[in-house]
Protein backbone atom coordinates (compact mmCIF):
# COMPACT_ATOMS: atom_id res chain seq x y z
CA UNK A 1 0.00 0.00 0.00
CA UNK A 2 1.53 3.17 -1.11
CA UNK A 3 1.27 5.86 1.55
CA UNK A 4 1.33 8.40 -0.71
CA UNK A 5 -1.99 7.37 -2.61
CA UNK A 6 -3.59 7.47 0.66
CA UNK A 7 -5.44 11.14 2.39
CA UNK A 8 -4.69 9.63 5.61
CA UNK A 9 -2.65 6.36 5.53
CA UNK A 10 -3.19 4.18 8.72
CA UNK A 11 -0.77 4.06 11.60
CA UNK A 12 0.87 0.88 10.81
CA UNK A 13 0.95 2.09 6.84
CA UNK A 14 2.58 5.27 7.34
CA UNK A 15 5.15 3.75 10.07
CA UNK A 16 5.62 0.63 8.53
CA UNK A 17 9.56 0.94 8.16
CA UNK A 18 9.71 1.85 12.10
CA UNK A 19 7.52 -0.66 13.05
CA UNK A 20 9.80 -3.05 11.23
CA UNK A 21 12.70 -2.26 12.86
CA UNK A 22 11.56 -1.91 16.15
CA UNK A 23 10.31 -5.52 15.52
CA UNK A 24 13.83 -6.68 14.34
CA UNK A 25 15.63 -4.75 17.46
CA UNK A 26 13.09 -6.19 20.04
CA UNK A 27 14.60 -8.54 22.86
CA UNK A 28 11.84 -8.05 24.86
CA UNK A 29 8.99 -10.37 26.49
CA UNK A 30 5.81 -10.19 24.76
CA UNK A 31 2.29 -11.17 25.73
CA UNK A 32 1.07 -13.70 23.37
CA UNK A 33 0.12 -12.42 20.31
CA UNK A 34 1.51 -8.82 20.62
CA UNK A 35 3.39 -8.58 17.91
CA UNK A 36 6.38 -6.43 20.03
CA UNK A 37 7.12 -6.06 23.81
CA UNK A 38 5.52 -3.47 26.05
CA UNK A 39 8.77 -1.72 25.94
CA UNK A 40 9.09 -1.19 22.51
CA UNK A 41 5.04 -0.16 22.12
CA UNK A 42 6.40 2.40 24.57
CA UNK A 43 9.22 3.16 22.31
CA UNK A 44 7.40 3.61 19.12
CA UNK A 45 4.96 5.70 21.01
CA UNK A 46 7.09 8.03 23.20
CA UNK A 47 10.40 8.02 21.24
CA UNK A 48 13.49 6.01 21.41
CA UNK A 49 16.84 8.87 22.16
CA UNK A 50 19.20 6.32 20.43
CA UNK A 51 18.46 6.01 16.26
CA UNK A 52 18.07 2.02 15.31
CA UNK A 53 20.08 0.67 12.41
CA UNK A 54 18.17 -1.71 10.08
CA UNK A 55 18.32 -3.02 6.63
CA UNK A 56 21.30 -0.45 6.39
CA UNK A 57 18.96 2.17 7.38
CA UNK A 58 18.96 4.43 10.49
CA UNK A 59 15.50 5.66 11.91
CA UNK A 60 15.07 7.60 14.57
CA UNK A 61 12.18 7.06 16.32
CA UNK A 62 10.39 10.28 16.89
CA UNK A 63 7.97 10.62 19.91
CA UNK A 64 4.29 10.71 18.56
CA UNK A 65 1.82 11.54 21.53
CA UNK A 66 2.91 14.40 23.46
CA UNK A 67 1.21 13.79 26.65
CA UNK A 68 1.65 12.13 29.81
CA UNK A 69 4.32 9.73 29.45
CA UNK A 70 3.24 7.88 32.59
CA UNK A 71 -0.15 7.36 30.99
CA UNK A 72 1.15 5.76 28.15
CA UNK A 73 2.80 2.95 30.21
CA UNK A 74 -0.23 2.26 32.16
CA UNK A 75 -1.94 2.09 28.92
CA UNK A 76 0.18 -0.62 27.73
CA UNK A 77 -0.45 -2.33 31.04
CA UNK A 78 -4.00 -2.29 30.54
CA UNK A 79 -4.08 -3.74 27.68
CA UNK A 80 -1.60 -6.28 28.45
CA UNK A 81 -4.12 -7.78 31.39
CA UNK A 82 -7.81 -8.89 30.87
CA UNK A 83 -9.25 -5.41 31.10
CA UNK A 84 -10.43 -3.38 28.45
CA UNK A 85 -9.12 -0.11 28.44
CA UNK A 86 -10.89 3.40 28.45
CA UNK A 87 -9.56 7.00 27.13
CA UNK A 88 -11.81 9.88 28.24
CA UNK A 89 -11.08 13.42 28.07
CA UNK A 90 -11.74 16.77 26.09
CA UNK A 91 -12.55 16.27 22.25
CA UNK A 92 -9.16 17.04 20.49
CA UNK A 93 -7.12 15.05 23.46
CA UNK A 94 -5.78 12.78 20.65
CA UNK A 95 -7.42 9.81 22.65
CA UNK A 96 -7.90 8.46 19.17
CA UNK A 97 -4.00 9.21 17.79
CA UNK A 98 -3.66 7.14 20.97
CA UNK A 99 -5.31 4.33 20.51
CA UNK A 100 -4.74 3.75 16.91
CA UNK A 101 -0.86 4.17 18.06
CA UNK A 102 -1.38 1.05 20.51
CA UNK A 103 -3.35 -0.86 18.32
CA UNK A 104 -0.52 -0.28 15.30
CA UNK A 105 2.19 -1.52 17.60
CA UNK A 106 0.51 -4.35 19.75
CA UNK A 107 -1.74 -5.98 16.88
CA UNK A 108 -0.19 -4.50 13.72
CA UNK A 109 -3.86 -3.30 12.74
CA UNK A 110 -5.42 0.30 13.63
CA UNK A 111 -8.59 -0.04 11.74
CA UNK A 112 -10.69 -2.79 13.41
CA UNK A 113 -12.64 -0.06 14.97
CA UNK A 114 -16.29 0.89 15.63
CA UNK A 115 -17.53 4.15 15.18
CA UNK A 116 -20.02 5.06 18.33
CA UNK A 117 -22.92 6.90 16.55
CA UNK A 118 -26.86 6.86 17.69
CA UNK A 119 -27.10 4.78 14.70
CA UNK A 120 -25.31 1.98 15.85
CA UNK A 121 -26.66 -1.68 16.07
CA UNK A 122 -25.44 -4.79 17.54
CA UNK A 123 -24.93 -6.07 14.13
CA UNK A 124 -22.26 -3.62 13.54
CA UNK A 125 -20.42 -4.44 16.64
CA UNK A 126 -20.36 -8.26 16.23
CA UNK A 127 -21.89 -9.87 13.23
CA UNK A 128 -24.37 -9.81 10.36
CA UNK A 129 -25.07 -12.42 7.61
CA UNK A 130 -24.75 -12.13 3.82
CA UNK A 131 -28.38 -12.86 3.06
CA UNK A 132 -27.89 -14.66 -0.18
CA UNK A 133 -25.26 -17.20 1.00
CA UNK A 134 -27.74 -17.51 4.08
CA UNK A 135 -30.42 -18.72 2.22
CA UNK A 136 -28.31 -20.80 -0.35
CA UNK A 137 -26.66 -22.47 2.54
CA UNK A 138 -28.03 -21.60 6.01
CA UNK A 139 -26.60 -20.45 9.04
CA UNK A 140 -22.80 -21.38 8.34
CA UNK A 141 -19.69 -19.60 8.64
CA UNK A 142 -18.93 -18.61 5.73
CA UNK A 143 -22.71 -16.91 5.52
CA UNK A 144 -21.58 -14.55 8.75
CA UNK A 145 -19.78 -11.20 8.04
CA UNK A 146 -17.82 -10.35 11.03
CA UNK A 147 -17.41 -7.07 12.33
CA UNK A 148 -14.90 -5.43 14.59
CA UNK A 149 -15.65 -7.37 17.62
CA UNK A 150 -15.84 -10.49 16.19
CA UNK A 151 -12.60 -10.14 14.22
CA UNK A 152 -11.21 -9.08 17.21
CA UNK A 153 -11.96 -12.13 18.92
CA UNK A 154 -11.24 -14.50 16.33
CA UNK A 155 -7.81 -12.95 15.23
CA UNK A 156 -6.53 -12.03 18.85
CA UNK A 157 -6.04 -8.55 18.16
CA UNK A 158 -7.45 -5.20 19.32
CA UNK A 159 -10.75 -3.92 18.50
CA UNK A 160 -11.21 0.15 18.82
CA UNK A 161 -14.42 1.50 20.06
CA UNK A 162 -14.77 5.35 19.44
CA UNK A 163 -17.16 7.65 20.98
CA UNK A 164 -18.76 4.71 23.04
CA UNK A 165 -21.01 7.21 25.00
CA UNK A 166 -22.89 8.26 22.26
CA UNK A 167 -24.45 4.59 21.35
CA UNK A 168 -27.01 3.83 23.07
CA UNK A 169 -27.37 1.98 26.61
CA UNK A 170 -28.10 -1.46 24.79
CA UNK A 171 -25.38 -1.48 22.37
CA UNK A 172 -22.63 -0.70 25.11
CA UNK A 173 -24.59 -3.24 27.49
CA UNK A 174 -23.72 -5.96 24.75
CA UNK A 175 -20.19 -5.70 25.73
CA UNK A 176 -20.31 -6.73 29.45
CA UNK A 177 -20.07 -10.40 28.74
CA UNK A 178 -17.61 -10.35 26.33
CA UNK A 179 -15.47 -7.94 28.47
CA UNK A 180 -15.99 -10.39 31.27
CA UNK A 181 -16.14 -13.99 29.98
CA UNK A 182 -14.16 -13.41 26.65
CA UNK A 183 -16.74 -15.33 24.48
CA UNK A 184 -19.69 -14.03 22.34
CA UNK A 185 -22.42 -16.13 21.64
CA UNK A 186 -23.71 -16.85 18.20
CA UNK A 187 -26.89 -19.00 18.53
CA UNK A 188 -27.17 -18.77 14.73
CA UNK A 189 -24.62 -21.20 13.68
CA UNK A 190 -25.50 -24.93 13.26
CA UNK A 191 -21.60 -26.06 14.42
CA UNK A 192 -21.02 -24.24 17.23
CA UNK A 193 -22.73 -21.30 18.90
CA UNK A 194 -20.24 -19.76 20.74
CA UNK A 195 -16.79 -17.92 19.96
CA UNK A 196 -14.31 -17.83 22.77
CA UNK A 197 -11.69 -15.08 22.46
CA UNK A 198 -7.76 -15.63 21.41
CA UNK A 199 -4.93 -13.94 23.45
CA UNK A 200 -4.07 -10.95 22.61
CA UNK A 201 -8.17 -9.88 22.12
CA UNK A 202 -8.94 -6.22 24.34
CA UNK A 203 -11.05 -3.06 23.59
CA UNK A 204 -10.19 0.40 23.45
CA UNK A 205 -12.81 2.55 24.27
CA UNK A 206 -12.95 6.57 23.45
CA UNK A 207 -15.41 8.61 25.55
CA UNK A 208 -15.69 12.84 25.10
CA UNK A 209 -16.00 13.92 28.57
CA UNK A 210 -18.78 16.54 26.52
CA UNK A 211 -20.94 13.77 25.64
CA UNK A 212 -21.71 12.67 29.37
CA UNK A 213 -25.42 12.09 29.96
CA UNK A 214 -25.62 11.38 26.71
CA UNK A 215 -26.00 8.15 26.74
CA UNK A 216 -23.66 7.60 30.09
CA UNK A 217 -22.16 4.04 30.89
CA UNK A 218 -23.67 0.90 33.16
CA UNK A 219 -21.71 0.84 36.23
CA UNK A 220 -21.65 -2.77 35.40
CA UNK A 221 -20.07 -1.93 31.75
CA UNK A 222 -17.40 0.66 33.65
CA UNK A 223 -16.31 -2.23 36.10
CA UNK A 224 -14.85 -3.91 32.52
CA UNK A 225 -12.74 -1.12 31.53
CA UNK A 226 -9.36 0.90 33.42
CA UNK A 227 -10.13 4.48 32.91
CA UNK A 228 -7.51 6.58 31.93
CA UNK A 229 -8.00 10.99 31.48
CA UNK A 230 -6.33 12.09 28.52
CA UNK A 231 -5.16 15.75 29.29
CA UNK A 232 -5.20 19.00 27.36
CA UNK A 233 -1.65 20.36 26.27
CA UNK A 234 -0.47 22.29 28.99
CA UNK A 235 1.85 24.33 27.81
CA UNK A 236 1.84 26.70 25.38
CA UNK A 237 5.52 25.67 23.59
CA UNK A 238 4.79 22.22 22.95
CA UNK A 239 1.07 23.37 21.84
CA UNK A 240 3.33 24.86 19.64
CA UNK A 241 5.35 22.41 18.37
CA UNK A 242 2.89 19.79 17.96
CA UNK A 243 0.73 22.54 15.56
CA UNK A 244 4.02 22.43 13.46
CA UNK A 245 4.98 18.69 13.67
CA UNK A 246 0.96 18.11 12.42
CA UNK A 247 0.35 20.61 9.66
CA UNK A 248 4.22 19.62 8.45
CA UNK A 249 2.81 15.85 7.74
CA UNK A 250 -0.46 17.77 6.84
CA UNK A 251 1.38 19.27 4.24
CA UNK A 252 3.45 16.80 2.97
CA UNK A 253 0.77 14.70 2.28
CA UNK A 254 -1.24 17.04 0.33
CA UNK A 255 2.34 17.96 -1.59
CA UNK A 256 1.94 21.35 -0.28
CA UNK A 257 5.25 23.07 -0.47
CA UNK A 258 4.97 25.18 2.17
CA UNK A 259 7.23 26.15 5.05
CA UNK A 260 5.01 26.52 8.55
CA UNK A 261 5.53 29.92 10.21
CA UNK A 262 6.86 29.40 13.31
CA UNK A 263 5.98 33.19 15.14
CA UNK A 264 2.23 32.10 13.99
CA UNK A 265 2.22 28.87 15.13
CA UNK A 266 3.23 30.90 18.47
CA UNK A 267 0.63 33.12 18.72
CA UNK A 268 -2.14 30.61 17.51
CA UNK A 269 -0.63 28.17 20.75
CA UNK A 270 -0.80 30.88 23.16
CA UNK A 271 -4.60 31.98 22.16
CA UNK A 272 -5.89 28.01 22.00
CA UNK A 273 -3.89 27.63 25.86
CA UNK A 274 -4.89 30.97 27.04
CA UNK A 275 -8.54 30.70 25.95
CA UNK A 276 -8.49 27.19 27.34
CA UNK A 277 -7.08 27.74 30.46
CA UNK A 278 -8.65 31.04 31.37
CA UNK A 279 -5.77 33.07 32.10
CA UNK A 280 -3.24 35.10 29.82
CA UNK A 281 0.67 34.27 30.35
CA UNK A 282 0.44 38.21 31.58
CA UNK A 283 -2.03 37.32 34.76
CA UNK A 284 -5.27 38.64 32.76
CA UNK A 285 -8.14 36.57 33.83
CA UNK A 286 -10.41 35.56 30.42
CA UNK A 287 -13.66 34.45 29.76
CA UNK A 288 -13.43 30.89 28.57
CA UNK A 289 -15.28 30.01 25.26
CA UNK A 290 -18.27 27.44 25.63
CA UNK A 291 -15.97 25.86 22.45
CA UNK A 292 -14.29 23.21 22.15
CA UNK A 293 -10.37 25.01 22.56
CA UNK A 294 -8.18 21.74 21.76
CA UNK A 295 -4.57 21.42 19.90
CA UNK A 296 -6.70 19.47 17.23
CA UNK A 297 -8.53 22.49 16.52
CA UNK A 298 -5.54 25.12 16.43
CA UNK A 299 -3.81 22.37 14.19
CA UNK A 300 -7.28 22.60 11.79
CA UNK A 301 -7.21 26.51 12.04
CA UNK A 302 -3.32 26.56 11.08
CA UNK A 303 -3.56 24.15 8.48
CA UNK A 304 -6.58 25.76 6.56
CA UNK A 305 -4.13 28.91 6.84
CA UNK A 306 -1.59 27.60 5.10
CA UNK A 307 -3.58 26.21 2.52
CA UNK A 308 -5.41 29.61 1.83
CA UNK A 309 -2.08 30.91 1.54
CA UNK A 310 -0.62 27.87 -0.50
CA UNK A 311 -3.33 29.13 -3.30
CA UNK A 312 -4.15 32.44 -2.86
CA UNK A 313 -1.76 34.21 -0.94
CA UNK A 314 1.67 33.96 -2.76
CA UNK A 315 3.09 31.23 -0.34
CA UNK A 316 2.41 33.42 2.65
CA UNK A 317 0.85 33.02 5.97
CA UNK A 318 -1.67 35.70 6.12
CA UNK A 319 -2.75 36.88 9.69
CA UNK A 320 -6.55 38.14 8.68
CA UNK A 321 -7.15 34.85 7.11
CA UNK A 322 -6.11 32.80 10.29
CA UNK A 323 -8.38 35.25 11.85
CA UNK A 324 -11.11 34.44 9.80
CA UNK A 325 -10.61 30.40 10.27
CA UNK A 326 -10.17 31.36 14.36
CA UNK A 327 -13.63 32.93 13.82
CA UNK A 328 -15.47 30.09 12.31
CA UNK A 329 -13.84 27.25 14.44
CA UNK A 330 -15.34 29.42 17.93
CA UNK A 331 -18.46 30.78 17.02
CA UNK A 332 -19.62 27.27 15.52
CA UNK A 333 -21.21 26.10 18.98
CA UNK A 334 -21.69 29.22 20.68
CA UNK A 335 -22.07 32.43 19.04
CA UNK A 336 -21.65 34.52 21.97
CA UNK A 337 -17.90 32.56 22.37
CA UNK A 338 -16.91 35.85 19.57
CA UNK A 339 -17.64 38.02 22.36
CA UNK A 340 -15.15 36.52 24.65
CA UNK A 341 -13.03 36.40 22.27
CA UNK A 342 -13.41 39.91 20.77
CA UNK A 343 -12.47 41.02 24.93
CA UNK A 344 -9.42 38.81 24.53
CA UNK A 345 -8.45 40.84 21.64
CA UNK A 346 -8.94 44.16 23.19
CA UNK A 347 -7.12 43.10 26.73
CA UNK A 348 -4.41 40.35 25.94
CA UNK A 349 -3.76 40.87 22.45
CA UNK A 350 -3.41 44.87 22.37
CA UNK A 351 -0.83 44.32 25.45
CA UNK A 352 1.23 41.65 23.97
CA UNK A 353 1.15 44.19 20.29
CA UNK A 354 2.10 46.98 22.62
CA UNK A 355 5.39 45.09 24.21
CA UNK A 356 6.63 42.75 21.22
CA UNK A 357 5.25 44.43 18.23
CA UNK A 358 5.86 42.21 14.69
CA UNK A 359 2.95 39.34 13.81
CA UNK A 360 1.06 40.55 17.18
CA UNK A 361 0.64 43.88 15.87
CA UNK A 362 -0.57 42.51 12.95
CA UNK A 363 -2.69 39.88 14.85
CA UNK A 364 -3.91 42.94 16.55
CA UNK A 365 -5.15 44.84 13.63
CA UNK A 366 -6.57 41.68 12.35
CA UNK A 367 -9.37 41.90 15.37
CA UNK A 368 -11.30 43.48 12.43
CA UNK A 369 -12.42 40.08 11.27
CA UNK A 370 -14.08 39.61 14.36
CA UNK A 371 -17.56 39.72 13.31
Amino acid sequence: METQKLIKPPVEVRYAEELEALRAHDQGKRPVNWQMSPEAVRTFILGARKPLEYNGKTYLIEKKYFGNDALVERCIVTLAGNRGLMLVGEPGTAKTMLSELLSAAISGCSTNTIQGTAGTTEDMIKYSWNYALLLAKGPVREALVPAPLYIGMEKGILTRFEEITRTPAEIQDSLISVLSDKVLNVPELEDGSFLFARPGFNVIGTANTRDKGVNEMSSALKRRFNFETVMPVREAALEKEIILKEVGALAAASQIEMEADEDVAELLASTYHELREGVSSYGHRIDRPAAVMSTAEAVSVYYQTMIAGYYYGGGQISVDTLVQNLVGAISKENKDDLEKVKAYFNTVIRDRSDKEGGVWKRYYEAKKWLK
